[in-house]
């Protein structure tokens, strides 16, 4: 959740989980105005009103992107903003009246830079740099990722650093109220001087011409649904459209989106996987924190902790690892004992990825300002997003392998009743090796490729449009295998009962089986894959267990250390016979 505090006519959003005290609020408030108002030196009155976030408060740059993003279903200015905006334009209108030689207000772009404009030609020079930049192929961005692109351009704006108008900034406003978006082709932007082509087609359909989407019209010429809308197409002035295209936008729009959808399906990736290492009856013993303090990193010792919070412990008990207590077994594979490790970088990687982020969708991105429109930073971040978590999937897809496999796991083999008349997740398995193995040429960096553009005027671009995409669909292959992972899990449960393993782990169970049913016999396995994916891309799974992990650590004071392969030696006697597997009856 996120509400607005105001101090003294400025309105600040602060993201808050709703438990927290007014006098938590009021600190917090006070704290970012002191941030943002430090060299004002007035007296602060410590009086403060509170509202639901619409967009329009003073974002801190702290924030996590979703705090950035989210609630932006209406978009105001500040009266401060209106300052700033209208002081850099006072200031561009004083450029032209005295004629002054600044690059893309009075001459030409690119190679064109020594071609001075003569000022009545300056309004011309403004739209056709639009027409022809808005020169993008391919499939349209969806309505939901433009409105993003939108709703950070806007952000840029109105830093007052571009030199836009009040009446065009005012008009993007309302078409992003009114959720007008033009059609952006997502292909065509190298990420020289930011994403030219596609913040053109942007301003395009802003000046009312292409195509463009409302909810009220679909899409339409940009012409009839702004007019349909009861808006105004956006009438360029000097330097306005080259204010309206460089930027950033897209890819810290695609970016961000992907940075979120990583961190959610890492959190749940860590789920998933304790669940495949209680029905592979594995141990804890690896994740004890004595061993995780030797190496503390904060990834490592996160997901150590989250997985102790899932599996066996006096808090939750499992019977699955009561069952196996004194077996033969020394020590599990790789990809079931190394989670903390390998699941560990990758939220590290993540933490830092979303702190270039952050710092890039909070910043003015404009021509001229010091070369402030290119993309390494982001493309950088985003090529270590999709090869760090591209290996959630590289494990996910070796438990399966485990589960499938009867030398493994001791369960039937792709965990069907009657093989051979049925096959069971062997092709579920396929899919998942499919995806893993597309990821690795996708997580090729697009930052280590560069071509000379625009004459030799931009000798290095950044290619960071293509980064952004491919990060996102790397994190949709993750997204999907671990889903295959989680239905995989599930099946291995049914040949276990009467066993249950923990609390947590059968919400997940439970979960599942309300929209995926068990396996008796083969059937068409894609609608539960995509059942599955979409339970992840929701964070249903990981809302269902975060109370059981919650409840774990305010708990558990001393951690628990079971009785465990590894931990204990054998009691005298004879050793207690292994349980057989059982099959699951066959259902009509």
């Amino acid at each position: 959740m996120k509400l607005s505090a105001r101090v003294r006519g400025d309105w600040f959003a602060v993201p808050c989980k709703g438990a927290e005290s007014v006098k938590w609020l009021a600190e917090e408030t006070l704290r970012r105005y002191y941030k943002a108002k430090s060299s004002s030196g007035h007296a602060i009155e410590k009086v403060f009103e509170v509202r639901k976030a619409k967009g329009g408060a003073i974002l801190d740059q702290d924030d996590a992107i979703k705090h950035v993003l989210d609630d932006n279903d209406f978009v105001t200015m500040t009266v401060d903003a209106e300052q700033k905006v209208q002081k850099a334009r006072d200031l561009l209108e004083d450029i032209v009246d005295k004629n002054k030689l600044v690059y893309g207000i009075t001459t030409g772009f690119g190679k064109f830079a020594r071609v001075n404009v003569e000022k009545d030609k300056l309004i011309e020079l403004q739209e056709n740099l639009i027409r022809s930049h808005a020169a993008g192929v391919g499939p349209p961005l969806s309505p939901e990722r433009t409105r993003m692109l939108l709703a950070l351009r806007i952000n840029v704006l109105t830093k007052g650093y571009s030199g836009i108008s009040m009446a065009n900034l005012r008009k993007y406003i309302k078409a992003f109220n009114a959720s007008c978006l033009p059609w952006i082709p997502e292909k065509g932007t190298v990420g020289a001087s930011g994403d030219l082509a596609p913040l053109s087609h942007l301003a395009l359909g802003m000046m009312g011409e292409g195509k463009m989407w409302s909810p009220k019209s679909g899409w339409a010429d940009a012409k009839y649904v702004l007019e349909f809308n009861n808006l105004e197409p956006i009438k360029l002035g000097p330097k306005e459209g080259l204010a309206l295209i460089n930027g950033t936008q897209l890819i810290a729009a695609l970016g961000a989106e992907a940075v979120e959808r990583a961190e959610s399906i890492a959190r749940q990736a860590d789920v998933v996987a304790a669940f495949t290492l209680d029905v592979l009856k594995g141990t804890t013993r690896a994740f004890d924190s004595n061993i995780q303090s030797i190496r503390p990193h904060k990834g490592q010792i996160n997901v150590a902790s989250r997985l102790r919070s899932l599996l066996h412990s006096d808090t939750h008990p499992s019977e699955i690892a009561e069952s196996h207590r004194f077996c033969d077994r020394v020590q599990d594979a790789y990809t079931l004992r190394c989670c903390p490790q390998v699941h560990g970088i990758v939220n590290d990687t993540i933490d830092f990825v979303k702190g270039i982020l952050t710092t890039e969708v909070n910043s003015a991105t404009d021509n001229p300002v010091s070369f402030s429109y290119r993309h390494i930073y982001s493309i950088l971040a985003l090529d270590y997003l999709a090869i760090g978590v591209h290996e959630l999937a590289n494990m996910s897809e070796r438990r399966i392998e485990r589960l499938v496999n009867p030398a493994y796991s001791e369960l039937p083999a792709f965990l069907t009743p009657e093989g051979g008349l049925n096959s069971g997740f062997m092709i579920a398995h396929c899919t998942a090796a499919a995806l893993v193995s597309e990821n690795k040429v996708l997580c090729h960096p697009a930052s280590v490729d560069s071509l000379t553009t625009s004459a030799g005027t931009e000798d290095h671009v950044s290619m960071g449009g293509f980064s952004a995409r491919k990060c996102l669909r790397v994190v949709e292959h993750v997204e999907q295998v671990i889903a295959i992972e989680l239905l995989s899990a599930c099946q291995a449960m049914e040949f276990l009962r009467p066993l249950k393993s923990t609390p947590p782990l059968e919400e997940v169970y439970k979960l599942v089986r309300n929209v995926v049913g068990p396996w008796t016999r083969d059937r068409y396995m894609a609608p539960d894959i995509e059942a599955a994916t979409k339970l992840l891309q929701e964070e249903k799974v990981w809302y269902k267990v975060k109370p059981f992990i919650d409840n774990y650590h305010s708990q558990q004071h001393v951690e628990t250390r079971v009785f465990s392969p590894t931990s204990i030696g054998r009691p005298e006697g004879p050793a207690p016979k292994r349980r057989k597997t059982t099959s699951l009856s066959r259902r009509n």
